[in-house]
């Protein structure tokens, strides 16, 4: 059977497939992802495909694969996968739910810390030898502890970010398409949450309903002294209303760990604001999460490659084909 890995993955999970005596594996050599054309052009030979959210696995490309049992994604989310166009041709999709929940919501307290605490202008600073006497009003940013924290979405990485925020006495509101049990949390509806909150993080998946939530009008709601952190998707926020937001301090910072064009195109507005933290999508970027990750996918892979039910399948209703 043929696979082809479309980046090389951390961890041991390669050696795992690759020590299969029926499969064959082909694996990306370059850091950079491979071109939409070449991933087209080898599925008519594959059994499986191993990708991620950065690969474009569409319709066209999906009915170019008579052979294809099984796509597996190194990822939670499969918006870059049409979905629908898998389920009809009956080809089973993976991807790796739950194991990033903790080290994504780190990654959001990172930034919730950064921005409040305006982190990286201070090193920024300090490393340009602006540094020359302590000062009472030097680089004021806001406290964290005691603040209400606004979390747009309480799925598993909203609720394990809501966790935290015991630990710093928060009054903690969330809006969510149904009320979820969360300690200490209450549901309000999202206008409410923006008029309220010092810090919004937005933690819902990206779906028609969700892309644009935050826009102008939402962003015009937020408190003056509000911070916006996104390590959802990119979509979910108009990064045009929120650079004008920015510029026109009608919300003072924002942390953002994924956009609306990823990479981050040089010419990104974003770029020259001082208050804003930006991080190039490492909200999973640990080994061990990486790692599990990887493995994760791997067995996926292989569970659709022999025509067993995939341990984590996105579309549990297609009916794989024969």
């Amino acid at each position: 059977m043929q696979v082809f890995v479309t980046r090389a993955l951390p961890g041991g999970a390669l050696d795992t497939l690759r020590a299969l005596p029926d499969v064959a594996c082909d694996v990306w050599p370059d850091d950079e992802p491979p071109p939409y054309e070449t991933i087209r052009d080898r599925v008519p030979a594959l059994d499986g495909l191993l990708c991620l959210l950065t690969d474009r696995i569409d319709a066209p490309l999906l009915e170019a694969a008579p052979q294809l049992r099984v796509v597996s994604q190194m990822a939670v989310g499969v918006d870059n996968i049409d979905l629908a166009a898998a389920t009809r041709l009956g080809i089973p999709v993976g991807h790796t739910p739950g194991v990033l929940t903790e080290t994504t919501a780190d990654l959001a307290w990172a930034l919730i810390l950064a921005t409040a605490r305006r982190l990286p202008e201070a090193e920024r600073f300090l490393r340009a030898g602006s540094w020359r006497h302590w000062s009472p009003g030097l680089l004021l940013g806001r406290d964290v502890h005691g603040a209400t924290l606004g979390i747009v979405g309480m799925g598993a990485i909203g609720a394990a970010v809501a966790r935290r925020a015991r630990g710093f006495d928060m009054r903690v509101l969330y809006s969510s398409r149904s009320p979820k049990e969360v300690p200490d949390a209450r549901p309000v509806p999202l206008d409410e949450l923006l008029r309220d909150s010092d810090i919004v993080s937005i933690h819902c998946a990206l779906t028609p309903e969700t892309r644009g939530l935050i826009g102008r009008r939402e962003l015009e709601l937020t408190k003056p002294s509000a911070c916006l952190i996104n390590t959802a998707r990119g979509e979910i926020v108009d990064e045009g209303a929120l650079f004008e937001a920015l510029s026109a301090g009608r919300i003072a910072a924002a942390g953002l760990d994924v956009y609306e064009k990823e990479p981050l195109p040089a010419d990104s507005p974003l770029l020259v604001l001082p208050n804003v933290v930006l991080l190039p999508h490492v909200g999973s970027a640990t080994l061990e999460t990486r790692g599990l990750m990887a493995a994760r996918a791997v067995d996926n892979l292989i569970a659709g490659l022999r025509g067993e039910r995939l341990p984590f399948c996105a579309n549990p209703d297609v009916s794989p084909r024969g």
